[in-house]
């Protein structure tokens, strides 16, 4: 007897990102609905860097049967003034576009880095809220996500606070393992959250010691992350994922994986480890389907 349709049901809340796979578009989407993923996470440069046009890769998405889980990003959007805040305000038009176009119902948009920006709470949230309000008439949700070397907003309880001051029904969180992990914030905090505000999570596991410095962890952010279960911080990982089901999250999971080996490897070889790590999350760890034959174990 097959167990075919218990694994796609199993995994049906995981994707991956694009930026994880070497190659073309259309190619990246084969590998991933050829591993039995039903959504991907995509860039912005997904669509703009395709040789036929932004249209065309659009058109390639639809063509692959994968639901769009999000598209991003929208960066050092909040906190501007003047001719500044009027540019982002038109990046940002675009990429409201882009993301209906493509279907996806949630676009992201991560905490400022810029030193032009106001660290003035108040305002970040009065921004925040113009974007959401240029997002409604597209029906599209913004997720707000807190880089962990953001200038003013760097863990995910202070976005939570501005969101909060937003106070907009298309306003939530994105929440990222990485960055979590990375700025040490307490785990705890997560059972403070509204999981309907909760509009998308990212998980990632690592390669590095507890040892190194927080500069030696970013340093290598974007080299050496891996899928969950294949890293050093993989208790974390499952505490974060299992006080998110504790909370009622239900919503998806996106696999962003920034590894320089992984672009180096065969699309299909980067897939099928992305979908072991989803049927670990989903059958060990979550449990949702029923149990199969010889249960997956990633780590001891």
């Amino acid at each position: 007897m097959s167990h075919e349709p218990s694994l796609q049901q199993a995994i049906r809340s995981f994707g991956m990102d694009t930026i994880t796979l070497a190659g073309p578009l259309e190619a990246k989407l084969e590998a991933m609905q050829q591993a039995g993923f039903g959504q991907v996470m995509l860039k912005a440069n997904d669509l703009v860097g395709h040789p036929q046009g932004w249209q065309a890769a659009v058109k390639a998405v639809q063509a692959s049967g994968l639901r769009g889980t999000g598209f991003q990003v929208l960066r050092d959007f909040e906190g501007l003034s003047g001719h500044l805040h009027e540019y982002k305000v038109d990046i940002a038009k675009t990429m409201l576009e882009m993301c209906a176009a493509l279907g996806c119902d949630v676009l992201l948009a991560c905490s400022s880095t810029s030193a032009h920006a106001s660290q003035d709470l108040d305002q970040i949230a009065r921004d925040l809220r113009k974007l959401a309000m240029l997002a409604i008439p597209f029906g599209i949700r913004i997720a707000y996500e807190g880089l962990s070397w953001g200038r003013t907003i760097n863990e995910f309880t202070t976005s939570w606070d501005v969101v909060c001051r937003a106070d907009c029904p298309n306003l939530g969180i994105g929440m990222d393992s990485f960055h979590i992990l990375a700025a040490e914030t307490p785990l705890d905090e997560i059972e403070n959250l509204d999981p309907g505000k909760i509009f998308l999570v990212q998980l990632s596991d690592f390669m590095w010691q507890e040892t190194r410095t927080f500069e030696e962890r970013m340093a290598t952010a974007r080299t050496f992350r891996v899928f969950p279960g294949e890293g050093v911080h993989t208790a974390q990982l499952v505490d974060m994922v299992l006080k998110l089901d504790a909370l009622g999250y239900r919503g998806d999971y996106s696999f962003e994986v920034f590894n320089e080996d992984y672009v180096q490897m065969p699309l299909a070889f980067v897939a099928q480890r992305a979908r072991r790590s989803a049927l670990w999350l989903a059958e060990d760890v979550l449990h949702r389907s029923v149990p199969l034959p010889g249960q997956l174990r990633l780590r001891t």
